[in-house]
């Protein structure tokens, strides 16, 4: 494989660190580090470009806070000047070339490959009613924080060779346990970890329907015991790395639809998956009829801000098999710019 140098000058210019604080502060004009930054905002650009020049980058204080859905989870949080800028501007440089080496069953955090796209790809999978049979599902234990700092390192400079990044990638790396959850750059580190694991399932495992988003992977297989057999080799492989499985690892027979007692659907990224039908996973469901009945109660909402409030769930219902669920949920004089307009 090509090692990439020459790339540090590039990380570092003037032109793409201006890019990079135009991307950091999408959809955060009013966050309080924007505001902050923007009083010194070029003088700042050129402070960090001076740092950065001077090879004298030292990462910033964490501060955390803990989030408890869809599960609980410890958040690391960067001061928006100079960290969540630098980290843009590494991946203006670094995406493509990562991105290059990921497999096209990589999804999470790359662009057309989000939820929406693993999605798409299930639902190709399971019209080959033969080969996409049986199911093995897994996800890794607590995966972020167990990402061993020398392995990625490795993993890294399969691919980079150009010492002053390499440099300034550890100290990003080196500057917490694991790879914290909450950094821009933490999802691409993640993905980059296991992605020879991806190679390795397709290329020598010849797994052909294979999804991983994240952590969480699905195999498709017309045979139980091969999906059995991959487990065994799964967990192996994982453990070269220093990760193991939760433990709660099954390989199932997919059903037709949700009447089907001969098997059961894939929960998966917000969804469940049968043959015939897609529904949105019990608890997206239970939390958006929740929210309908509060709304519905009210007598002060149009049907532009109605719509507002149950924006995300609608369109959850609209890659789903949820025509029901929001005829019933949905107030009827909110229905037409709801649905039918959405």
């Amino acid at each position: 494989m090509k090692r990439i140098g020459n790339l540090y000058e590039r990380i570092i210019s003037i032109d793409n660190l201006r890019l990079a604080d135009e991307k950091a502060r999408k959809g955060k004009l009013q966050s309080y580090g924007v505001r902050v930054h923007d009083r010194n905002r070029e003088a700042n650009i050129l402070a960090l470009h001076d740092t950065l020049k001077r090879r004298a980058f030292k990462n910033s204080e964490y501060s955390t806070f803990t989030i408890f859905e869809p599960k609980e989870r410890l958040i690391f949080r960067l001061p928006y000047y100079p960290d969540r800028i630098l980290h843009h501007a590494i991946m203006n440089v670094l995406e493509p070339i990562w991105v290059g080496v990921f497999t096209t069953d990589t999804y999470s955090c790359i662009k057309g490959r989000g939820i929406h796209g693993v999605m798409r790809g299930v639902k190709r999978a399971m019209k080959d009613n033969e080969k996409s049979r049986y199911c093995l599902k897994l996800d890794v234990r607590k995966f972020y924080p167990s990402i061993d700092h020398d392995i990625l390192k490795t993993i890294i400079r399969r691919k980079i060779k150009c010492k002053d990044t390499l440099r300034l990638l550890d100290t990003i790396i080196d500057s917490a346990e694991g790879v914290p959850i909450g950094n821009y750059l933490s999802q691409y580190l993640a993905n980059l970890f296991l992605t020879y694991f991806d190679h390795w399932i397709k290329e020598v495992k010849k797994i052909r329907y294979y999804f991983r988003y994240a952590d969480d992977m699905v195999f498709l297989s017309d045979s139980k015991e091969e999906l059995h057999g991959l487990l065994a080799d799964i967990k192996s492989y994982l453990s070269s790395l220093n990760l193991s499985l939760k433990g709660n690892e099954q390989v199932f027979p997919i059903a037709y639809n949700r009447e089907d007692k001969h098997g059961r659907g894939l929960d998966f990224v917000g969804f469940v998956f049968y043959r015939n039908q897609t529904l949105i996973r019990k608890g997206i469901k239970k939390t958006f009829c929740r929210k309908t009945a509060k709304l519905n109660r009210r007598n002060d909402l149009d049907a532009k801000a109605y719509k507002q409030e149950v924006c995300s769930w609608l369109g959850w219902a609209k890659y789903s098999d949820s025509k029901n669920l929001l005829k019933k949920t949905i107030k009827p004089k909110y229905y037409e710019t709801c649905v039918l307009r959405h």
